[in-house]
């Protein structure tokens, strides 16, 4: 499919990648650079965690700084990503007869602003977000992504933001230079070779992976984002995973992302 937009999962990190320039944020830039340019960015967001699915429809959404205690630098930078009302319809129609509502008040969060301002730094490209229902199962999501995939063909990116291992209980703060805890390995590589391997119901049911998952979602916000990717997924379609590395030892940035950069 010659017009095909990848679907990418980004391991977001620290809000302040903003401001940094490190292995991670190269390798976001490099993916944008390695893309076609998207007629619009659909995000769904770690950040966006509420018991109902929403999906923004500002013109020009805000830029949240849904943080507390880091630098007065951060809590100036803006992301001035337009919005879009036909694409927020239309994601409305796909995921129907799902109620999802027009929501006016919703931004950008930083799981979105933290990588697109590294990815699409002139912010140019119109940004709509989708929230996750805190309420609903883990099929529930990847079956929202499924519904979106037409979205691909349309010139659309379709981000999932969160990471794949998530347990700020364990992070090491203050600290660097360390090493993954071996729970924050094992999982990482059994769910690459999952995604390798396209066992979607694995990875749908991942409590059933046992200690290793539990530690490393101890809860659901920053992993379901991958779900909606995975359900954007074609049959058979490659992945790759430009980004890898892990943060504190518990926090993984791996990049997921299905689809070739020339789309072959």
């Amino acid at each position: 499919m010659a017009n095909l937009m990848p679907a990418i999962f980004f391991g977001h990190g620290n809000p302040t990648n903003a401001l940094m320039q490190n292995a991670y944020t190269e390798g976001w830039a490099a993916i944008g650079r390695g893309i076609p340019r998207p007629k619009a960015i659909l995000v769904i967001s770690a950040h966006w965690y509420l018991p109902a699915t929403r999906v923004t429809i500002s013109r020009q959404p805000r830029t949240i700084h849904d943080f507390g205690g880091f630098p007065d630098e951060l809590y100036r930078f803006h992301y001035p990503a337009p919005g879009s009302l036909a694409l927020a319809q239309r994601v409305q129609a796909l995921l129907g007869p799902t109620s999802v509502g027009l929501d006016e008040q919703w931004g950008l969060d930083h799981g979105t602003w933290s990588v697109l301002c590294h990815v699409f730094p002139d912010a140019d490209i119109p940004v709509v977000q989708l929230s996750i229902d805190e309420t609903q199962t883990a099929q529930f999501h990847y079956d929202l992504g499924k519904r979106l995939r037409p979205l691909r063909e349309e010139g659309v990116l379709i981000m999932g933001s969160g990471n794949i291992v998530h347990n700020l209980h364990t992070y090491a703060w203050g600290k660097h230079d360390v090493a993954p805890f071996e729970w924050t390995a094992r999982f990482e590589q059994q769910t690459q070779e999952l995604l390798l391997n396209e066992d979607a119901n694995s990875l749908i049911h991942y409590e059933k992976m046992g200690t290793n998952a539990i530690l490393s979602i101890p809860t659901p916000e920053h992993y379901l984002p991958l779900l909606y990717v995975l359900g954007a997924r074609l049959p058979h379609e490659t992945v790759s995973f430009p980004v890898t590395g892990v943060e504190g030892g518990s926090v993984s940035m791996l990049t997921v992302q299905f689809g070739t950069s020339n789309n072959v």
